[in-house]
């Protein structure tokens, strides 16, 4: 699968797109009009997550998978939307895509992450969102991960420490770092992580492309 990076939380996954924050980013130079998907999955609501997702699913004719409150608010607007909660699985396009815990706070419903499969790649990823340390990590390491992505930033998620304590208990075959750098306030070095992680990290610069 391609994996492309537009800064803090935000990646497009082959055609699937998550929280993108790309519009006020300050490390990203990618214009909303400018990104081509089929999906467009949203943690949660807060600025730097839900971010462009309704602007660019509309120029895509592009289906929405959020927590019900939100994809409420897209279809409001006129927009393809599937809503969901926390345990349940949707099906949408090659996609499989299942909404787990995560330990934040949101305007609209319950903050989430992802665990999304596509037909024919035979990998699961563990698409974390905002969130903390919490126990039942373990249960998502259970699916059987081949990739997490996780927050490392601290103050507003997980730190360094935590998160590969996260690892430790998810057990995936490979961890890429997101949300941090974008801000001081989250301004950690990934390669510390990638030090003290023990499984292989793949740390991705601004913009860049990547097949795993």
């Amino acid at each position: 699968m391609k994996f492309k990076y537009f800064g803090h939380s935000a990646f497009l996954i082959d055609e699937l797109l998550i929280d993108p924050f790309l519009t006020g980013n300050p490390n990203c130079s990618t214009l909303p009009g400018e990104v081509k998907c089929n999906i467009v999955c949203i943690t949660h609501d807060h600025s730097d997550h839900q971010g462009d997702a309704f602007e660019i699913a509309g120029n895509n004719d592009a289906t929405i998978v959020a927590i019900h409150e939100i994809a409420q608010a897209a279809a409001s607007q006129g927009l393809e939307s599937i809503g969901m909660n926390i345990g349940g699985w949707v099906s949408v396009g090659e996609w499989r895509i299942k909404m787990v815990e995560a330990l934040h706070s949101s305007g609209m419903g319950h903050p989430c992450g992802f665990l999304l499969k596509k037909q024919g790649t035979g990998k699961t990823i563990y698409y974390a969102g905002d969130t903390g340390l919490f126990g039942d990590m373990k249960l998502i390491g259970d699916e059987g991960i081949d990739i997490a992505m996780l927050p490392i930033g601290d103050r507003y998620t997980m730190g360094i420490r935590d998160a590969v304590k996260a690892v430790d208990l998810i057990k995936p075959g490979l961890a890429v770092p997101m949300h941090y750098g974008t801000f001081p306030a989250v301004a950690v070095d990934p390669e510390e992580f990638k030090r003290q992680c023990p499984v292989e990290v793949e740390i991705f610069q601004l913009g860049e492309e990547k097949d795993l």
